[in-house]
């Protein structure tokens, strides 16, 4: 009876596959040639480079994410490296959109002194309230992260920084490990079983995940009022939806084939999934074009170069005189904007490579560094208790001590006018 229901299951997929393919590319196109057309519109008006490479990474995962699943839908057996290759991009446009926040914010900088400057600002409030004396350095615990995270200063940042570089980190780590899993048999995808990889690197991604994301809304908690201008709730939601969507889709998926509703077999689990995100990464590209516009980077406000380009608005309002009488007026208002000058797409990209790629790779060094410094800690005081061990008190032995001192009198008429002293002492095995 299972057997009939599989094949007919299986059958349906094989009569669905080619026009889901099409359907699928059809939207994939759709999704690429919007992505791409826009990351061509920033390239071209380059005019602030800080948030533009970041702004550009982000962009490239609807792209990434379409490629990798139309070519999964239409060929299965290339269903782990594509689904490898977007679990890499995700995490590094996680990581994109939260540098692209800190250079709203006005850089690395600017975002520790705005919040060691809102730290002290709520320590003051709260000794006004309690009365109490401050101290000259506060105690900072890990506790105020969660419940009062304006507190913790400059090391909020750290915290946070680390949180979105660790999920870029482990990402990596566990898409590779899948592959390493799926060539050896044991990975099974899908499949919830203690003997299989996958529900143990489901679980460490998802708090991975779960744990970024917790950070980001942090920085946007504390932040908010800096990132009013580009609208960041929008942008929260637009990226937010693909990475937490696209995610918690594929476990549903996957535990509704657990359950038997839909057969596990043939790669429909896969295929189903790879579909969706089709459609979906449409639907992305048209929400990226009206949030990540590139608008807002083709005029400066000031600049030695571009165009300047003026708009005269004129409106007719009515004005209420003192004698109740309406009279017509009209309000003229004149706007000058500096246009920006276009910019060389290579050099454009040449930037977004080499100078987002430096700061990759400087981050990535310092979540590490954040890592094992720890580590090494638990490491030295591990070593030194075996080596106090080790020793035991049979081999330690009593501490020697031996004073020497010599005293100088110079007696003059019998009477005693000077007295020296020095003494010298010696220790052995002192115990520390």
């Amino acid at each position: 009876m299972a057997f009939n229901r599989i094949s007919s299951f299986q059958g349906i997929y094989k009569n669905l596959h080619s026009p889901a393919v099409i359907i699928g590319a059809v939207f994939a196109l759709i999704a690429i040639f919007l992505s791409v057309l826009l990351i061509l519109q920033h390239l071209r008006h380059y005019s602030n480079p800080a948030e533009q490479k970041w702004i550009i990474g982000v962009l490239f995962m609807v792209p990434v994410y379409a490629a990798e699943s139309v070519i999964s839908l239409w060929q299965s057996r290339f269903s782990i490296i594509c689904e490898i290759l977007r679990n890499c991009y995700e995490a590094f446009a996680l990581y994109c959109f939260g540098r692209y926040l800190v250079a709203c914010v006005g850089g690395e900088r600017r975002v520790v002194e705005l919040l060691e400057a809102a730290a002290e600002k709520q320590l003051n409030e709260q000794l006004l309230e309690e009365g109490g004396t401050r101290q000259k350095h506060p105690r900072r615990r890990f506790r105020d992260f969660f419940c009062h995270p304006t507190l913790l200063g400059k090391d909020l940042y750290t915290i946070i920084k680390f949180g979105i570089v660790q999920y870029m980190i482990l990402k990596t780590v566990c898409a590779f490990l899948a592959l390493l899993l799926e060539l050896v048999g044991v990975y099974g995808d899908g499949e919830f079983k203690w003997y299989y990889g996958y529900p143990y690197i489901a679980v460490v991604i998802n708090f991975s995940q779960m744990w970024a994301l917790f950070c980001l809304v942090q920085f946007y908690d504390v932040t908010h009022e800096r990132l009013q201008p580009i609208r960041p709730l929008e942008k929260f939601i637009s990226f937010k939806a693909i990475v937490f969507a696209t995610w918690w889709q594929g476990v549903g998926i996957a535990i509704i084939c657990y359950f038997g509703v839909l057969p596990k077999e043939g790669k429909i689990q896969n295929g189903i999934q790879d579909f969706l995100i089709c459609i979906e990464m449409a639907v992305a590209a048209v929400a990226h074009v009206h949030v990540f516009s590139a608008g807002p980077y083709r005029y400066l406000p000031i600049s030695e170069y571009g165009k300047v380009t003026s708009q005269e608005i004129k409106t007719d309002v009515t004005v209420k005189a003192e004698d109740d009488k309406e009279n017509q007026a009209i309000v003229e208002q004149k706007k000058t904007r500096m246009e920006a000058p276009g910019t060389s797409i290579t050099e454009s990209v040449h930037d977004v490579f080499i100078g987002g790629g430096g700061h990759v790779v400087k981050d990535v060094a310092f979540t590490i560094s954040q890592a094992i410094e720890p580590v090494e800690k638990g490491v030295n005081k591990i070593q030194e208790t075996f080596h106090h061990i080790s020793l035991g008190p049979e081999n330690e032995k009593e501490p020697k001590i031996e004073f020497d001192e010599h005293i100088t009198e110079n007696v003059v008429d019998g009477k005693c006018s000077m007295v020296s002293s020095d003494t010298r002492v010696e220790a052995e095995n002192l115990r520390r």
